[in-house]
């Protein structure tokens, strides 16, 4: 399958920011920093000639504990088997499988050769697995045999005659052919890794499809190692830093935000395990002497709760390195913050935000941000990369005003693979990526994400954005998290319903909440439209396996809860 994707758009040339006038949302973002005009074989030969010692990669699963040399060579040898079996340039390889060491090592080996690496969720079943697998037109596909209730082996054997040529093979790690390939002998490389060009694709992450089929990001080599590499320098990275990483790898962050921003400064990737478990991440830090550790708040929620189970129970944990990290994939409540920073000692944590179509990250907090804005907002936009917020006719709004977020720069995907009127709605001619956030800009630049255009509740007439509403229901004491949905309403065509985790306190107390409770709560403070219809306490929300709530499967369950039928709307 040849894609149609169109060229990327590589001669852009950014606003001047002298240009801009400060009083609207648009700005550019710092260019001190120089971008990066390698592939990614290319800068991992730079970081192993400078760091050949250094740890690259521990996984204390696979109980494997590999220096950036013996990466190396890792990815060499797999490169030449790879190279060997006849892949080349542009051919889809995918990947089936949770965190493990193998994982890693592909990623840079097909990079070695340019071969594209098709991410593929780990939580799929087959119907998922066959649209990805024909879509993208993969040629190989490397899986984990089996994992918990997810007998990857038994899937594919199930579909693989489904799978569409060019498909040739499917590689378990693992196995005969695993091994056959990654212990080849290693070949010259070199002529090959020089023939690719940084704005080569070399990566296709799959986005949620949640209103439709998944479409396939098309990353470039230009896109996620530009963005590995700065976040890491906002992050203030060096080789002596190491990365626990319990995000999935699948996603950009744990590809891009965990292991490109680590390898790119010699600095060491620790795999607490296939998955995120609270104790096993915990454990990676200790052992693993981690300086910088990851996740989206729900994560840090369950280490802060464990720690807190740990010290009643007299059993100490070493965290006395960690300093900083990435939270991201929705927003942090002030209360978990600020006990990131005094339990765990992260005192610099950083807030990342941005979307798989921007490789990820477009805007971040630094490590001296006041915590109001680590908590409030996504920070400011980041190096070489221009955006501004606008209204229904595209022209920037003033700061404070609400409007849609758009993105441009050097991390914007080269488009949806296959899909080039897809990429048309999302990607302009101008090359502003089209968000479908909803964000407004301080005066000093922070923009806060205020909802998505596509959660907007329409109640009699009345736009609702959710996340206004969630952020005034944080304010209740026994509020933990809370998500705030549409449902239909035979009166007013929606109704509002929060879904409500309680505080730990509540819990112990034995207090619950009911409508009424945040009715009364909300009276005078709030527009009574605003104020939640229905309210739902539970003790989580279904989530993405990268950790951001799933508001489809939300609003799907809620109908079942309240004894209502969809309504046609």
């Amino acid at each position: 399958m040849t894609s149609t994707l169109r060229p990327v758009v590589r001669d852009i040339t950014l606003t001047d920011p002298a240009d801009l006038d400060p009083a609207v949302s648009h700005l550019v973002g710092p260019t001190d920093t120089t971008l990066l005009t390698e592939t990614i074989g290319q800068n991992l030969a730079r970081t192993v000639a400078a760091f050949p010692d250094n740890d690259a990669l521990i996984d204390l699963y696979g109980d494997i504990h590999l220096t950036y040399q013996e990466f190396h060579r890792k990815v060499l040898r797999l490169a030449s088997g790879l190279h060997n079996a006849g892949y080349r340039r542009g051919d889809r390889i995918g990947v089936w499988s949770p965190n493990r060491w193998e994982w890693m090592v592909l990623q840079f080996a097909t990079a070695e050769i340019g071969a594209i690496l098709v991410c593929i969720n780990p939580t799929y079943r087959t119907r998922e697995l066959t649209y990805a697998v024909n879509q993208s037109g993969i040629r190989a596909l490397f899986s984990a045999g089996r994992f918990k209730d997810s007998n990857y082996r038994a899937m594919i054997g199930a579909v693989e005659h489904t799978f569409d040529r060019p498909y040739r093979e499917t590689v378990f790690f693992g196995s005969e052919r695993w091994e056959e390939l990654a212990n080849s002998a290693i070949l010259d490389l070199n002529p090959v890794r020089e023939s690719l060009d940084p704005h080569d694709p070399i990566n296709i992450q799959y986005t949620s499809g949640t209103t439709g089929m998944a479409k396939g990001a098309t990353l470039t080599h230009h896109n996620v190692l530009n963005n590995g590499f700065l976040i890491g320098e906002r992050l203030d990275y060096t080789d002596a830093d190491r990365v626990v990483v319990p995000v999935p790898f699948f996603h950009c962050f744990g590809m891009v935000i965990g292991i490109l921003a680590a390898v790119t400064h010699g600095a060491a990737t620790i795999i607490p395990g296939p998955v995120f478990n609270a104790e096993n991440t915990l454990e990676a830090a200790h052992h693993g002497q981690a300086t910088s550790l990851l996740g989206v708040p729900t994560m840090f929620m369950a280490e802060l709760q464990l720690l807190d189970h740990l010290g009643q129970k007299g059993k100490k944990l070493d965290l006395s390195r960690l300093r900083t990290g990435v939270m991201a994939g929705t927003s942090c409540p002030t209360k978990t913050m600020r006990e990131i920073i005094d339990i765990l000692g992260i005192s610099e944590i950083g807030i990342c935000y941005g979307m798989t179509e921007t490789s990820p990250v477009n805007h971040q907090t630094m490590p001296d941000d006041p915590v109001t804005k680590r908590v409030e907002t996504v920070g400011r936009v980041g190096p070489h990369i221009e955006v501004k917020i606008v209204d229904r006719d595209g022209d920037a709004v003033a700061r404070g005003v609400q409007g849609e977020l758009l993105v441009r720069g050097y991390s914007v995907m080269q488009g949806y693979w296959d899909m080039p009127e897809k990429t048309a709605e999302a990607v302009d001619a101008d090359g502003w990526m089209h968000t479908g956030d909803l964000g407004q800009m301080d005066a000093d630049g922070y923009v806060q994400i205020t909802g998505r255009i596509k959660d907007m509740v329409i109640r009699g007439g009345e736009n609702i954005y959710p996340r206004e509403i969630e952020e005034f229901l944080y304010e209740h004491p026994d509020v933990a998290d809370v998500q705030v949905i549409g449902v239909p309403d035979e009166k007013y065509g929606e109704e509002l319903m929060a879904w409500i985790i309680l505080s730990d306190e509540a819990v112990e107390a034995g207090r619950t909440l009911t409508a009424d409770d945040i009715r009364g709560f909300g009276d005078g403070k709030l527009a009574r439209f605003k104020v939640p219809k229905y309210v739902h306490v539970t003790d989580s929300f279904p989530m993405t396996i990268s950790g951001k709530v799933r508001k489809v499967e939300m609003r799907e369950k809620a109908i079942g809860i309240l004894g209502m039928y969809p309504m046609d709307r």
